[in-house]
């Protein structure tokens, strides 16, 4: 505003003059560059070497790493969008579109299958390849990630934001051997586990939660609820009663305020009358917190058509997402105000598509390396 109020002697206007702009202070320089739209930001940094100093500097990298001051979106991804994801803005309530390749990625990106996303990473495979992609899409960085052996196959994958970097987690059978595979990016090696039970993967599509240092998932029936250590390698399950009656349950956590939470359905002979949030109490024990109106209840029953295997629920900034592989809408709970609402379909979305739809929690970090 300053700017635009200043005029050159010959009556120009001098709101890009260098003699003004040059002797702006740093600290200033910084704030206004906190508040810039994403797309900008992006860019920000082909502009000169001194605002791509200024956004790599200590000062800044300590002020905004911590919580990134973008957009929070719900990534959508489908086997016949073919390298366009659709975007819905959870702040703006307002749908996107991303478009692949970068010209920072692979030719052959745009043919990725996401698999699981992170801190504003993302972690793609490419069919009938030997290798991983993660990439951070903000700082335009990414690396390949070479298969642990020949043939690999998995039939779970968890992407894991650390203090040092990420960790990518993976169920796999080998030679009828069970293993669990962790990935390492602070020193890029894979470590092999033994030890987990076969029952354990019963939905392909259901992410481990990460909490307090472990990845969580629920056995198949009889329910309950297992741990894996990421740091030894562990398997733990937790001695602690799940709640009577469930037909299904999945779980989700919420890393910022430490909090554990199984979202399940409640039924008789395999059909589910209700669906339920329970958190993990302070004496390990499970506490109901939430139900899903009868009305809404109705609905997602309708969409599963009792298929619960297509279920799998994730957390994105305060809500619990539930999704179904075969509805391209979802369901949240947002847990501060305890209210259930609906993402209606994306409207560029072709009415045949009837299966195959894999939501994501996608919150763009500058700062997360890949």
């Amino acid at each position: 505003m300053i700017a635009k109020s200043l005029k050159s002697k010959t009556g120009r206007s001098a709101e890009m003059d260098p003699g003004i702009w040059s002797k702006l202070p740093p600290e200033l320089l910084e704030h206004i560059l906190f508040f810039l739209p994403l797309k900008t930001f992006l860019n920000l940094r082909s502009t000169c070497k001194h605002f791509r100093s200024l956004v790599f500097s200590p000062c800044f990298i300590s002020k905004h790493s911590s919580a990134s001051h973008f957009s929070s979106f719900l990534l959508l991804s489908h086997p016949q969008c073919y390298g366009h994801f659709p975007l819905y803005d959870t702040i703006r309530g307002a749908w996107r579109n991303l478009a692949l390749p970068f010209s920072f990625l692979p030719p052959t990106a745009a043919h990725f299958n996401l698999l699981s996303s992170c801190n504003g990473l993302l972690c793609f495979s490419l069919p009938n390849s030997s290798s991983f992609l993660v990439c951070n899409l903000l700082a335009k960085s990414s690396r390949v990630i070479r298969f642990p052996f020949f043939p690999f196959a998995f039939e779970m994958l968890t992407l894991v934001s650390t203090a040092d970097g990420y960790k990518i987690f993976m169920l796999c059978s080998k030679f009828s051997s069970n293993n669990a595979l962790v990935y390492d990016s602070e020193d890029h090696s894979w470590t092999q586990y033994d030890g987990f039970q076969p029952l354990l993967v019963d939905n392909f599509h259901q992410e481990g939660a990460s909490f307090n240092g472990s990845l969580w998932f629920v056995t198949p029936e009889p329910y309950s609820a297992v741990s894996f250590d990421l740091g030894n390698g562990k398997w733990e399950t937790l001695n602690t009663e799940m709640p009577g009656e469930l037909t299904f349950a999945r779980m989700v956590s919420d890393t910022d305020a430490g909090k554990l939470y199984l979202v399940g359905g409640i039924g008789r002979n395999g059909i589910s009358r209700s669906l339920r949030v329970w958190e993990l109490g302070n004496g390990g024990m499970w506490v109901e917190v939430e139900r899903l109106p009868e009305l809404m209840c109705r609905k997602f029953m309708s969409v599963c058509y009792h298929n619960y295997e297509h279920v799998y629920c994730f957390w994105h900034q305060g809500m619990i997402c539930v999704c179904c592989h075969t509805w391209p809408e979802v369901l949240y709970y947002k847990v501060s105000r305890r209210t259930w609402h609906w993402i209606p379909k994306c409207p560029s979305l072709p009415d045949k598509w009837s299966c195959g739809f894999r939501w994501f929690s996608f919150v763009p970090e500058f700062y997360a390396s890949a």
